[in-house]
């Protein structure tokens, strides 16, 4: 005799939450830790320089045993590619975010103005230490690090061409566009050299220096 089979019905079938699986507090603290570890190695390549600062360094500006940051990367220069390009995404998303605010029709020096701003405040705000690592620590990366990084940063540099284009047709760029894009983002992460946050000038104003040595008055 074939013992009759218990039908299953919906009600009894385990409830799952549907969408990605809620992240444990581990997962939130180890990225937190992750950041963390980013920034106090990016202090390090610019004070020491990347040849010069160990994972040993790196281990004791957290406060970690000497072979710990190994957990979050498998090398140091997992670490310093880490820097450059998750920097450079923050980057970007945080300038996709301000252009997306703007109101639709906003002429194009006004536009200039806001990525300007936006790009000083990646440069020199408080979470600025990935640009200047690119500047001085380029050549450390591999050739497929250096693809990777560059991907994301022509992406971000090629959204300032619409604005420089409409200000050259409105004759306020006497410059080629993509040439003029070059010596601008030369001279924006220039300022890393020698500004201040104790100097005279706040970074809105020295957005309005900017703007007045790049475009002509309309």
């Amino acid at each position: 005799m074939v013992a009759a089979r218990t039908r299953t019905s919906a009600d009894d079938t385990p409830h799952r939450p549907r969408g990605r699986p809620r992240k444990s507090a581990d997962d939130v603290d180890g990225g937190a830790r992750r950041r963390e570890l980013m920034e106090h190695a990016a202090r390090l390549f610019l004070v020491k320089g990347y040849a010069a600062t160990t994972t040993r360094d790196i281990a004791a500006a957290m406060g970690m045993h000497s072979g710990s940051p190994f957990y979050y990367f498998k090398s140091k220069s997992a670490l310093l590619y880490a820097v450059m390009r998750e920097g450079m995404e923050l980057a970007a998303a945080r300038q996709q975010q301000v252009l997306q605010a703007l109101a639709p029709g906003t002429d194009a020096r006004e536009c200039l103005r806001v990525l300007i701003r936006q790009h000083f405040e990646i440069l020199l705000g408080p979470h600025s230490g990935f640009i200047p690592v690119m500047l001085y620590e380029w050549r450390s990366l591999t050739a497929a690090q250096r693809r990777g990084v560059s991907s994301i940063k022509d992406a971000y540099e090629a959204q300032w061409m619409p604005a420089l284009q409409a200000l050259a047709r409105a004759g306020l760029l006497q410059a080629e566009p993509a040439v003029a894009r070059l010596y601008i983002f030369g001279a924006l992460n220039w300022t890393v050299q020698w500004f201040s946050r104790k100097g005279p000038y706040s970074l809105d104003e020295l957005t309005e220096q900017a703007l007045r040595l790049f475009v002509c008055a309309p």
